[in-house]
């Protein structure tokens, strides 16, 4: 009983600080009133003036606890002092401004990592996977298709060698090889039959004055690859003149001259070429086989 009595009505406790707070917005009031030998009174009678102004009865014994307070800066706040627990306070109050900044430079952080990891890593990895299922696959195409036991052995070889460079991360080499393994299984694929050019003012045969002999003469008779259904098809040639390679529909093989003679005869007794095989590929070969004689050597212009 004693202890409730002891304590002050919350009411006077508000009157107090609402005392306070007016003495502090009236800092004249309290400049000239600090210096008077009765500043008590006189700042309890000015107080009591403003409030009653204001309709507001206030006891003198909530006005002397409101000077008395003013002087002692009872209800002045003063900051913590500065330690770790304050700082981390005000670390955690202003989560929600760092957490965010936090949170794009993560997100910026992941969104670059991804990308490396996709457009550079990879990328290399996918075109390393893709290459490895080209080699495989054009390796044992040949190996199905070839009739020849060396084409079998050369694709192999480049397989072996396009694997090993995608190991060491070497993957235009690796590249090199799957085209290799490309070309060959086309040409392994090819079907078709080498004739003797003859047609109306085209040449079917001619003859060239090599330069390193100007006494001798090469003779070659013109040709050309025809498909199955009759199309020709252009084939990579390389000139024993220049030592190019073109892809040309008609090309020239270097032949014997009693071989040269034949041919033109038969076309100068009546415009046409009797027998046009001049050779035959074969699929499941690399090169054609030859009917008439011939070097293998050839001309892409004359």
């Amino acid at each position: 009983m004693e202890e409730q009595n002891n304590k002050r009505p919350l009411d006077e406790v508000m009157l107090a600080m609402d005392v306070v707070d007016t003495l502090r917005h009236q800092d004249m009031l309290i400049a000239r009133e600090l210096h008077a030998e009765d500043r008590d009174t006189k700042m309890i009678e000015r107080l009591r003036k403003i409030y009653t102004s204001q309709g507001i009865d206030v006891s003198d014994h909530v006005l002397k606890e409101g000077v008395a307070a003013l002087k002692e800066e009872r209800f002045v706040y003063r900051p913590p002092r500065r330690s770790i627990s304050t700082a981390l306070a005000r670390i955690y109050i202003s989560r929600g401004k760092w957490a965010k900044r936090v949170g794009i430079v993560v997100l910026s952080a992941a969104l670059l990592w991804g990308s490396f990891q996709y457009f550079i890593v990879g990328a290399d990895e996918r075109t390393m996977a893709k290459l490895s299922r080209e080699l495989e696959t054009q390796r044992d195409t040949v190996l199905r298709l070839a009739k020849i036991d060396a084409a079998k052995t050369a694709a192999q070889l480049q397989y072996d060698g396009g694997m090993s460079a995608l190991q060491s991360g070497e993957l235009k080499r690796a590249g090199i090889a799957a085209e290799w393994l490309k070309d060959i299984r086309v040409q392994l694929e090819q079907e078709y039959e080498i004739q003797i050019v003859s047609r109306p003012n085209e040449y079917s045969a001619v003859w060239r004055v090599p330069d390193l002999n100007p006494s001798a003469r090469n003779y070659y008779v013109i040709v050309e690859a025809i498909a199955k259904d009759g199309k020709p098809i252009p084939l990579p040639i390389t000139s024993e003149e220049e030592g190019k390679t073109r892809e040309v529909d008609t090309w020239a093989l270097r032949v014997e001259q009693n071989v040269y003679e034949r041919i033109s005869a038969d076309k100068k007794d009546d415009g046409i070429i009797q027998d046009r095989r001049f050779g035959v590929k074969r699929r499941g070969y690399l090169k054609p086989e030859y009917i008439m004689d011939t070097s293998g050597a050839a001309i892409t212009s004359w």
